[in-house]
């Protein structure tokens, strides 16, 4: 499920992988392997995907089909 979401989320906005390996400062390569789920996505890379993205981790790992991310509390 994280593996087509994070496909999905990346083509509905017309990116390339290229462009996401950017944000989250590492390679292309890096990022591919994330996308094919030959290589483990670290938990900064996914807070930071989900924050790229406005959904919520829960939605990126198939958790719940809802998109919305949580309001943020005070920490």
């Amino acid at each position: 499920m994280l593996l087509q979401r994070l496909r999905d989320l990346r083509e509905d906005m017309d990116l390339y992988q290229k462009d996401i390996a950017d944000y989250l400062h590492c390679s292309q390569v890096t990022y591919s392997r994330y996308e094919l789920g030959t290589r483990e996505i670290p938990l900064e890379s996914l807070n930071a995907l989900a924050d790229f993205y406005g959904v919520s981790v829960d939605y990126l790992m198939g958790r719940t089909d809802e998109k919305k991310p949580y309001p943020k509390g005070n920490r």
